[in-house]
């Protein structure tokens, strides 16, 4: 019962372990491999906890211990290895490789018989606690290297074209199954690796090398297999290629458990010395070049091969007058003669192959001294064993015989896109040179008007270099101006935006200087351009149909501009101008951009808010509305075209013009104020109370606000009239000097019964408030500052109180009948009361 609970327990242990758990694996053997050749076996580790780069240690288990672990290396503890191992791990003959974190080859270089065992891959323990396999074991064995490749060192001299046949032994005496690869090897002279001529693999498949694959296809190239152990190359035609040492090497290759080809052994054969004599052939030598360049010019000539009748080994020589210049070998190496040396590194001379049959000669610049007769040699050669070239054959080439060309002269024709431009415009001149095409400079210069000496406008050399002068004032004015090439012949200058001193004669200057020429042969040709002024044709009018304004009405200005009919139709500006009534200095109004933009004056405050401006091309209109007499002054505009170099550049005005002066006037309306001024009498009771009107006949347009003032003379007569109080524009109610006392204040008081009636009330009539009574009425006007004009002022009939002797009961009584009129007055009915 016991033993049954314990196999229980070890199942669960084992499902436990299989959740998780470590896993090493080893390549799988048995491995065979060859005495003296390398060995690597894989190993690697999954399922484990703890980092991801894990260490692994290596031991043997020899056959002749089979339980006794030597170590042999760790990735972890650099003294792991047993002695028997430790000099060959220092000397880097045994060394692990790592793949991956979790993955690593055990090398050995070179293997010994006692190399033989069981390996074992261990991987120390980075888990929590022990859980799954650490270590696995595959078995290595060593056996003898059987594998021989043999052919007799020889050397063979053949000709190009003769075929060559070549034999190689090759056996082997594995006892386990193995598998023969088979190639045969061209090394040439001085190569550092050799070229695969045609290979039989392991699955007996032929393969040529790359250089030998149209051979190959053609059945120049082959390989045949002789029995069991011969290996036969046979080339059919030989060619120059093919000299150098030739060798075949075996590889013997096992197939691995994994199914995997391995390679265990490789032998190489003596070497076979191959020279190669190359035939003859047949060619002719050829020359061209042009026969008369001109000074300066380039010249070109080429030495060409034809009929070669095959693919030949050529180096060429050049000749001038007999003596060699330039040489250059089949391999491409230059030699030049000292003379021409120089010029090769100064750029003006230049010798290459074109291609395997063409060599030229290129002379950038022709001088006296390149004029001859020239000629190449072309020579076909051979390479030696020693590394030098070989001459088969020479071949000379005709002479070619180069003359310079006689300069000619040169015809220069100038011309304008317009002769007369306006101020602002673009001025735009051409000038052509005739002739056959060479290397050009031109220089542009101005005569201005009324003027003998020429100024330089601007310049372009041989090389395209610009060059620009100054003959305007002004960075401006210089940056407008633009030369360019149009074709190799003609050359354009414009100026953008031109002004009146571009005025004048403009002469064209083409220059060509030869090589080697100590001066420059030159050309001329002028032509009269006209910059028409801009100011004289602009004029400004400033007009108003109403020089004299009527206050708080509205004035309007206009502001005419008459331009030439030819002239350029520019965007204006306009600048409103303003001259308060004394002041000696024009302030600005208000500006409006050419694009509408509008723009205030900092100081006139008094025109925002009723002001408007409207502007088309030649007219801007300026209207004040609710005229103030501080509008009263001089008016003014002034106009400015720009051009579109203006406009780019945010530059100053290209034209401008002011107008006349015109003045405008505000003046106070005519005054429509009138006031009752009929006298009448009021005969009261003492401590009465009555009021006396003051009565509005007309008024002006508006309803203007009123002041209403009160005037007393007492009786007798002589006295000059009290002010009592007065109601001012406001409404502000002040009392005279005389009445300023608290009794006074409350018998006098004013009363507005309408628009057109006040009153002035006196109660509790006491003797002294006999005398005569009238009203002071005055018009106001609130100007634009906030002050207060005085507009008309009217007084009333004058109105006499007396009092009554006692005992008479009766009371006169002055009754206005509102709204009963009798030409256009109030009508006053006097009556007697009982």
């Amino acid at each position: 019962m016991a033993c049954i609970l314990c196999v229980a327990s070890l199942f669960l242990s084992l499902a436990k372990l299989s959740i998780g758990q470590r896993e090493v694996k080893i390549q799988e053997g048995p491995l065979y491999r060859a005495e003296g050749y390398p060995v690597s076996i894989s190993c690697n580790v999954r399922g484990h906890q703890g980092p991801s780069t894990q260490d692994f240690e290596w031991s043997v288990y020899l056959p002749t211990a089979p339980t006794r672990e030597v170590q042999i290396i760790s990735t972890k503890d650099a003294s792991f290895s047993y002695a028997v191992y430790a000099q060959r791990v220092r000397g880097k003959e045994i060394y692990v490789e790592r793949l991956q974190g979790n993955s690593v080859l055990l090398h050995i270089s070179k293997l010994q018989m006692r190399d033989a065992g069981e390996y074992e891959c261990h991987t120390p323990n980075t888990d929590g606690k022990y859980l799954g396999s650490y270590s696995a074991k595959t078995n290595l064995t060593v056996i003898p290297d059987t594998l021989s490749a043999t052919m007799p060192s020889q050397t063979l001299s053949k000709k190009e074209g003769e075929p060559l046949e070549l034999t190689c032994e090759a056996t082997k005496a594995t006892a386990q199954h193995t598998h023969l690869s088979l190639t045969w090897y061209l090394m040439h002279e001085g190569g550092s690796q050799a070229m695969e001529i045609i290979s039989l693999s392991r699955d007996f498949l032929l393969a040529p090398g790359p250089s030998y694959a149209d051979r190959f296809m053609g059945g120049d190239v082959r390989l045949d297999k002789l029995g069991a152990t011969s290996f036969k190359l046979s080339i059919g035609r030989l060619q120059p290629s093919d000299q150098g040492q030739l060798f075949c090497e075996a590889t013997e290759w096992i197939q691995d458990p994994d199914e995997v080809w391995t390679l265990i052994t490789r032998k190489q054969t003596d070497q076979t010395a191959l020279r190669i004599q190359p035939a003859a052939r047949d060619f002719e030598v050829n020359i061209t070049a042009r026969s008369s360049p001109a000074e300066g010019k380039p010249l070109e000539l080429i030495c060409l091969v034809v009929d070669s009748g095959g693919d030949l080994q050529l180096q060429g020589i050049w000749f001038l007058n007999g003596k060699e210049i330039a040489q250059m070998d089949a391999g491409g190496v230059l030699d030049l003669k000292r003379d021409y040396r120089d010029r090769a590194s100064q750029g003006q001379l230049q010798v290459s192959k074109l291609s395997a049959q063409a060599f030229s000669l290129k002379i950038f610049s022709v001088g006296p001294e390149d004029v001859g007769a020239y000629s190449c040699e072309v020579a076909e050669v051979v390479k030696t064993p020693a590394g030098s070239w070989q001459v088969l054959q020479r071949k000379q080439s005709p002479v070619s015989q180069v003359q310079l060309k006689e300069l000619s002269a040169r015809s220069v024709t100038v011309s304008a896109e317009q002769w007369a431009v306006w101020e602002g415009e673009a001025l735009a001149l051409l000038c052509k040179a005739g002739g056959a095409e060479g290397p050009l400079s031109v220089s542009w210069w101005l005569i201005p008007q009324d003027k003998t000496t020429p100024v330089f406008v601007a310049g372009m050399g041989q090389a395209g270099t610009v060059q620009l002068g100054v003959s305007s004032p002004g960075p401006r004015h210089r940056s407008n101006r633009r030369l360019e090439k149009v074709d190799w012949a003609t050359f354009r200058l414009e100026i953008g935006s031109a002004v009146v001193t571009d005025s004048g004669t403009y002469e064209c200057r083409v220059s060509e200087r030869l090589q080697n020429q100590a001066k420059d042969f030159q050309w001329t040709q002028k032509i009269s351009v006209t910059v028409k002024s801009l100011k004289s044709s602009l004029q400004v009018n400033l007009m108003s149909r109403q020089p004299q304004v009527t206050l708080t009405h509205t004035f309007g200005l206009s502001c005419i501009v008459r331009a030439n009919s030819s002239a350029p139709k520019l965007p204006f500006s306009v600048t409103w101008q303003f001259q308060p009534a004394g002041s000696g200095a024009f302030q600005r109004l208000i500006r409006v951009t050419h694009n509408g933009t509008v723009e205030w004056g900092d100081i006139l405050s008094q025109f925002h808010g009723r002001t408007k401006v409207s502007q088309s091309l030649f007219h801007s209109q300026l209207q004040i509305y609710d005229a103030a007499l501080e509008d009263t002054g001089v008016y003014q505009c002034k106009v400015e075209g720009y051009d579109r170099n203006s406009l780019y550049t945010d530059g100053p005005a290209r034209v401008s013009a002011t107008s006349n002066l015109l003045r405008i006037t505000v003046t106070f309306p005519e005054s429509k104020l009138r006031v009752n001024s009929s006298s009448q009498v009021q005969e009261l009771s003492i401590s009465s109370s009555t009021h006396i009107g003051c009565a509005i006949l007309s008024r002006s347009a508006g309803n203007l606000p009123l002041s209403i003032t009160w005037y007393f003379s007492p009786t007798p007569t002589n006295v000059s009239y009290l002010k009592i109080l007065e109601t001012d524009q406001t409404n502000v109610v002040k009392y005279g000097d005389v009445f300023q006392t608290p009794r006074s204040k409350q018998k006098f008081h004013s009363e507005k019964v309408s628009q057109d009636l006040f009153l002035l009330n006196i109660l509790n009539v006491e003797d002294s408030d006999q005398g005569h009574y009238h009203c002071a009425v005055e018009e106001w006007l609130l100007s634009m500052n906030g002050t207060w004009k005085k507009l008309e002022r009217k007084t009333s009939g004058l109105t006499e109180l007396k009092l009554r002797p006692t005992g008479v009961s009766s009371q006169v009584l002055t009754c206005w009948l509102l709204g009963s009129r009798e030409e256009g007055r109030p009508k006053a009915v006097q009556g007697t009361l009982i």
